[in-house]
């Protein structure tokens, strides 16, 4: 998944936008497959919001492809108490925000989808490295000289 360092900077960056924008009750980051990277959500199931989450995505990224509309960037649902705004976060994460229904959908838009683009910065940056592989030591073959500088193991 996502390395604790990064988890720490993906929640920073939800807490700034819940500082930013007083009328979000929620803020989420988590991965395309439903499994929460990071979240600051009073209240709220985190866990059961990142599996529906990942559901809404499924259904949306069909939807887009099935009318011709490209890639999925975004999704807004309104409830009779608020909204539901899901943004793209790069490669395999997502941004949620939960919002009172008095909230300007202008500002949400703004500021999720600036806070999105960069928690995808992080979580792909995080996964390009976990990815790379660690270069082995070699092992020394039985009989062979130890490099210069090193001393020969004694068993």
């Amino acid at each position: 998944m996502v390395p604790e360092a990064e988890v720490k900077d993906v929640l920073d960056e939800l807490q700034r936008l819940r500082a930013r924008v007083p009328l979000l009750t929620g803020a989420l980051a988590a991965s395309t497959d439903g499994l929460v990277v990071a979240q600051d959500t009073p209240g709220v199931e985190a866990e059961g919001v990142a599996a529906l989450t990942a559901a809404a995505l499924g259904v949306s990224i069909r939807m887009s492809d099935a009318t011709g509309r490209g890639g999925f960037r975004e999704l807004l649902i309104r409830g009779e108490n608020g909204y539901i705004a899901t943004y793209a976060a790069g490669r395999s994460a997502v941004l949620t925000l939960l919002a009172e229904d008095r909230i300007n959908v202008g500002r949400l838009h703004l500021e999720g989808r600036r806070a999105g683009a960069r928690i995808g910065e992080l979580v792909d940056a995080a996964q390009d490295h976990a990815e790379r592989p660690v270069p082995s030591p070699r092992p020394q073959q039985a009989g062979a000289l130890p490099r210069r500088g090193t001393t020969p193991d004694p068993t």
